[in-house]
């Protein structure tokens, strides 16, 4: 998936070494690398104060997490990332 979502540095929390980091601690991180962050945790909004991060959260949700399911989701993804803002949470 991440080769589609082209023109922008795409890394999944194991590729960048994150997988063992809780969702408050994650989101920590990747605000000093990345401008957004896109999950298919739909508990993260709720979770998480997102006011307190400076990064943008684009949450997924489709008919499984299956990769197959979240492709279809990929040309709303590179509609939303020019829009997505810190704070508030854009969900598809």
């Amino acid at each position: 998936m991440a080769d589609k979502i082209v023109g922008h540095n795409v890394q999944t929390v194991p590729e960048a070494g994150w997988a063992s980091l809780k969702n408050g601690d994650l989101l920590s991180r990747a605000q000093v690398e990345f401008d957004v962050f896109i999950t298919t945790d739909r508990n993260l909004v709720f979770q998480q104060n997102l006011l307190s991060f400076d990064i943008a959260v684009i949450v997924l949700t489709a008919k499984t997490n299956r990769l197959q399911d979240l492709m279809v989701l990929v040309p709303k993804i590179l509609d939303a990332i020019p829009s997505a803002k810190p704070g508030y949470p854009l969900v598809l």
